[in-house]
């Protein structure tokens, strides 16, 4: 249901020749209007706190069931549900519920979702990047560059390389375009890299955080950062 007024003009196949001057007034959300993703995850949302699940503090979009000694995850990204579990048997009945109610579709084991390829083995799970990258590549014709170490020539981090070069996209120089180069350059000659997670391993997540002072040369501001380390044994 939707909480605002929204009008649409009258659509074909269903113009009413008296009142062609009139509008229609929408009672239910569609698909691409504005409101139609916070419609849809507070219909969700609501289901799934009847259904037994707690939603994320921190991530809303996270919702987490226990039944006994058992956990299954449900993550939502818009209208794509992934979901997983220490039992089998709680994601066969969650696809259940969810089909009780909604009109679903599964598509098996994960292996792709926002530009992330995930490979499942009974080993554990390897995360990478490597078919986006190769897009943007050879969308930019770097496919075929010349290979580089790190993403910078000082700091071999490619998040905090992005986030600094990001900084200067609304009014780039010459010296920002080559940075970039640099950073693609870099992907090129790190393309199969990626996170494994081994399977039945002790993990110990340890967290950094600090900031400078007026470290920026151009406004003098200052940056915080952070960094997290997984400890696998």
């Amino acid at each position: 249901e939707l909480k605002e007024e929204v009008y649409v003009s009258q659509p074909e196949g269903f113009v009413d020749p008296d009142r062609l001057n009139h509008v229609y007034r929408l009672k239910k959300a569609l698909y691409g209007l504005k409101q139609a993703l916070r419609a849809w995850y507070d219909t969700l949302s609501r289901f799934l706190l009847a259904n037994g699940f707690s939603k994320g503090v921190v991530d809303p979009t996270l919702f987490i069931r226990k039944t006994g000694k058992h956990t299954l995850h449900v993550q939502i990204y818009v209208d794509d549900i992934i979901f997983a579990s220490t039992d089998p048997r709680e994601c066969d009945g969650f696809f259940k519920e969810m089909s009780s109610k909604f009109q679903v579709s599964m598509m098996g084991q994960m292996s792709f979702f926002l530009g992330l390829q995930v490979s499942q083995n009974p080993r554990g799970i390897f995360i990478n990047q490597s078919r986006y990258a190769n897009e943007i590549l050879k969308k930019y014709d770097f496919h075929k560059s010349n290979l580089v170490d790190t993403p910078m020539v000082e700091r071999p981090d490619l998040v905090f390389t992005v986030c600094m070069c990001t900084r200067y996209q609304s009014k780039p120089t010459k010296k920002h375009l080559e940075a970039v180069k640099r950073v693609f350059r870099y992907l090129q000659g790190t393309i199969n890299m990626g996170l494994w997670y081994p399977k039945d391993t002790a993990m110990a997540l340890t967290a950094y955080a600090d900031a400078d002072h007026a470290g920026c040369q151009d406004t003098r501001r200052s940056a915080s950062g952070s960094a997290q380390f997984l400890v696998i044994s």
